[in-house]
């Protein structure tokens, strides 16, 4: 999800820069050098959160799949139990 989440958010700060530019009517250099440097942070501040949010995602499955397998073979004892 980090790829997924710095190539939207990249792009869009850059897209974001160049049209304020547009509209305010800035220079070019400047405006593509701030525009690179928000790509890149943009990108970097994506990748990071979209990690996290898969790290999030994985815990809870794998929480909520050793709760559930752990309540089978409790389950599973307990009737293995009841039938000697």
């Amino acid at each position: 999800m980090g790829r997924i989440y710095a190539g939207i958010l990249g792009p869009v700060a850059f897209a974001t820069v160049l049209g304020r530019s547009l509209v305010d009517g800035g220079g070019v250099d400047s405006t593509l050098k701030i525009a690179m440097a928000c790509l890149f942070t943009f990108a970097a501040i994506g990748y990071i959160a979209g990690r996290v949010a898969d790290q999030i995602v994985h815990d809870s499955v794998r929480t909520r799949l050793a709760s559930e397998m752990s309540v089978r073979h409790v389950s599973g004892a307990d009737r293995g139990v009841a039938r000697s």
